[in-house]
């Protein structure tokens, strides 16, 4: 797999606070569709780890605290999915076991035969049908801030329903009114105030392509893994984000009591401590991923 020496990281652009990143590239996945993709080479012989990002965000956004530290260890990958950023864009519906297959259809492209497979939020449940649909891939786990199933009863669940509904109608809204839809669902998931997001953040959200965005929300909360979670036969790792407001920690619980044998984090953030709380989340991130990988080469 070719990927990018640290040394080709990008320099960062203080004026709109983009960190500095991986060189990024769109792929074209055969049969597929276009998405974007940042690699980053990690040590000769080293392990991939397959980074998959949560809703309304991308690639880069969800993980750019990480590529550093892991680039120690691992070889990288991430992509922005279908729908988000600079993803894939499709006709079709929005559908997380698309964006599962995605994920095997770019590893396959790049000469991934084997990966740990990380997932944030909505990329939690795009790991878990990862591990299920394309097993010979899929290594180990890392699931973080994520569940196995959303409560019909529950508000956030019923927000999420709504939203999928409000899909088609969005197709014939102005440019503005896509963006605040767009600024909702980012709204809900992070504790930063929006006159304190940088422009980069904002600009990274905005590239989304919002009816699938909204057909996401209601795939997020008709998804259930519950039936067949105990069934993935890999090292897995569980971090849960104990201030979480958007998926909560009883939820993330309930996905840990599915995997018996999983390794536990705890990490006192909110959904998107990820990007506003590295010194919490990077530590008990690096941990589970090291926790998974001395595990799959026992």
């Amino acid at each position: 797999m070719e990927a990018t020496p640290l040394s080709a990281f990008e320099p960062g652009d203080r004026s709109v606070g983009r960190p500095p990143l991986p060189q990024g590239q769109a792929l074209e996945l055969p049969g597929r569709g276009t998405t974007y993709v940042h690699h980053v080479a990690g040590p000769t012989d080293a392990p991939t780890i397959i980074l998959l990002h949560g809703w309304t965000v991308t690639g880069a956004l969800n993980w750019f605290r990480m590529f550093e530290p892991l680039s120690q260890r691992f070889h990288i990958v991430t992509l922005d999915h279908r729908g988000h950023g600079r993803g894939i864009r499709s006709p079709e519906r929005f559908r997380l076991e698309d964006v599962a297959d995605d994920v095997a259809a770019l590893a396959e492209l790049l000469g991934v035969d084997s990966a740990i497979v990380a997932g944030y939020s909505m990329g939690g449940t795009v790991a878990q049908l990862c591990a299920r649909r394309h097993p010979d891939l899929v290594s180990g786990l890392v699931l973080s801030a994520t569940w196995s199933r959303m409560p019909p009863n529950r508000r956030d669940t019923r927000l999420l329903r709504m939203a999928g509904r409000a899909a088609s109608p969005t197709k014939l809204l102005s440019e503005q009114r896509q963006l605040e839809f767009i600024e909702r669902g980012y709204a809900l998931s992070s504790s930063t105030p929006v006159e304190e997001r940088p422009q980069w953040f904002v600009d990274e959200v905005a590239a989304a392509h919002v009816p699938s965005i909204l057909e996401a929300a209601g795939e997020m909360a008709r998804f259930d893994s519950r039936p067949w979670l105990a069934t993935l036969d890999v090292p897995t790792g569980v971090l849960i984000t104990t201030r979480d407001t958007m998926i909560s920690p009883d939820l993330q619980h309930e996905l840990a009591s599915h995997l018996p044998h999983a390794e536990i984090r705890h990490v006192p953030t909110n959904h998107d401590g990820c990007v506003t709380n590295p010194d919490a989340f990077v530590p008990g991130f690096m941990e589970l991923v090291e926790a998974v990988t001395r595990s799959d080469r026992a």
